[in-house]
């Protein structure tokens, strides 16, 4: 009987914080705007593990990278270097900084959807 009255209890508590909880995101992560850059890279600050990016439509912001930021078609942190176009940058608020879910190298080109040599 008690264990079933636990359960009822972590049910509840779980329903109460949200969904996020219950699906192990921090209520902070999931209430956060999620936004995204894409332009150039202005400079790359090593030390601090961050990158400005230059966006046409909003202008320059300070990107912040940490261990939990993937990688696609960069070569990880070390292979952001100024002057690299076409740069994507899926970011989150944090503590009043954009922290960096993501960063990639947009287009790619080649071939999409299968097919045979006939296409």
């Amino acid at each position: 009987m008690r264990t079933k009255q636990r359960v009822v209890i972590a049910v509840a508590a779980a329903m109460v914080a949200g969904p996020g909880v219950a699906a192990g995101v921090s209520p902070v992560a999931q209430g956060a705007t999620v936004r995204q850059f894409e332009g150039t890279v202005k400079s790359v600050d090593r030390d601090a593990r961050t990158f400005r990016l230059r966006d046409v439509q909003r202008g320059t912001v300070t990107v912040h990278v940490r261990r939990s930021t993937r990688f696609e078609r960069v070569g990880g942190f070390a292979g952001l270097r100024a002057g690299l176009t076409r740069i994507e940058a899926t970011v989150v608020r944090v503590d009043g900084r954009w922290v960096a879910r993501e960063v990639e190298r947009s287009g790619g080109g080649g071939r999409h959807g299968g097919g045979g040599e006939d296409d």
